[in-house]
């Protein structure tokens, strides 16, 4: 099983973030770390293979909000039986301090929402952080002894030119990082970019989404990083074992507001909203909105669209025999190809990997 710890706050609102987060407001943080670690103890009831602290922004809690949220943590896990320990953090909010505090909590991957390496791109973006406090947070991290550095990079952002993408490309794997990400922008709707896609101000472009896509896997392979899944590459041994098991439909366990969890078939989620949360943690102690059954049918589903997107593809056995034919199509068109018994996408087939999936579904 995989634990998913979300921690909503952010300094500011990205644009282009569709998870639920904000600033601070009126909610003391101090109540809320309170909460989610009242939420571990009452919820957590089998071990996890993997943690993950996501957001939002969980390198902004303060020192102590830290401690008392691992302090929780390791009361009810053995870390030492752990895969990984991830915490999501952006550059302008961690000194050296706080990152060996990182270490010491047990954190043993850190996951750098930089996005990019070009100052008129981090501005489009609404990012807080300039390009030297990027490449210091990298520097930080490493002498604090941080295991793994993965850097979050985006690309087919309004304003961004090829070149633009290729800099931030080479930038990054001069600071020699052990994972990195690279997405496609997409307009979620309850963002500012929505609302501006939506009156016009700014346009999606399939080709030019493609050719960014394709530049980045020439990029980062030639430089020794593994594609191993459609937004992510690695360096050998490098992989995210987290996000692997989502991949590969492990059961997972969602803490926090919003959080969404599935384990034995059923998938419940969390309030989205950070007072409530707080106040049924503290009254009823669990702040469940809803759950639903996935049966068969939808489970097979979500084992295409995710598995697909991974070089190890899918077994055929989850397709149809309609879907089986429209398969080899695409092996007839070099976008797909047969090992052993599993699907795999190949070539222009890992770009194409969302109407793919709609098709085989």
């Amino acid at each position: 099983m995989l634990l998913y710890l979300h921690i909503p706050f952010c300094h500011r609102v990205c644009p282009y973030c569709s998870f639920y987060k904000h600033t601070p407001g009126t909610t003391p943080i101090g109540s809320f770390v309170d909460a989610l670690a009242r939420e571990v103890g009452s919820r957590l009831v089998q071990p996890p293979r993997t943690i993950y602290l996501g957001g939002g922004t969980p390198s902004m809690l303060s020192p102590s909000h830290l401690r008392k949220l691992f302090g929780a943590l390791h009361e009810a896990i053995d870390f030492s039986q752990l895969d990984e320990v991830t915490l999501e953090a952006n550059p302008a909010t961690f000194d050296a301090a706080k990152a060996g505090l990182f270490r010491d909590l047990g954190v043993t991957r850190v996951s750098l929402g930089i996005q990019s390496f070009t100052p008129h791109v981090l501005e489009t973006l609404g990012r807080e952080h300039s390009v030297a406090q990027a490449d210091e947070s990298v520097r930080i991290l490493r002498d604090a002894g941080i295991p793994s550095i993965n850097i979050d990079l985006m690309f087919s952002i309004p304003g961004q030119s090829r070149n633009d993408w290729e800099t931030t490309l080479h930038h990054a794997i001069g600071l020699n990082p052990d994972h990195l990400s690279a997405y496609n922008l997409t307009y979620e709707e309850d963002t500012a970019f929505f609302e501006s896609l939506r009156r016009g101000e700014m346009r999606e472009n399939e080709d030019a989404d493609a050719e960014l896509f394709h530049l980045a896997d020439e990029v980062l392979t030639a430089a020794g990083f593994d594609h191993y899944e459609t937004s992510n590459y690695a360096k050998p041994g490098s992989h995210s074992s987290h996000n692997q098991g989502y991949w590969d439909g492990e059961d997972y366990l969602g803490l926090g507001p919003s959080a969404v969890s599935t384990i034995d078939g059923i998938r419940w989620k969390n309030i989205p909203d950070t007072a409530r949360y707080v106040s049924q943690i503290e009254s009823i102690g669990h702040a469940l909105a809803e759950s639903e059954p996935l049966d068969h049918e939808a489970r097979r589903i979500e084992r295409i669209a995710l598995g697909l997107r991974t070089t190890q593809g899918i077994p055929l056995d989850l397709l149809s025999p309609e879907s089986q034919a429209r398969a080899q199509h695409l092996i007839s068109e070099n976008l797909a190809h047969i090992q052993g018994t599993r699907l795999i996408l190949i070539h222009h087939g890992r770009a194409l990997v969302d109407p793919i999936a709609a098709e085989l579904i």
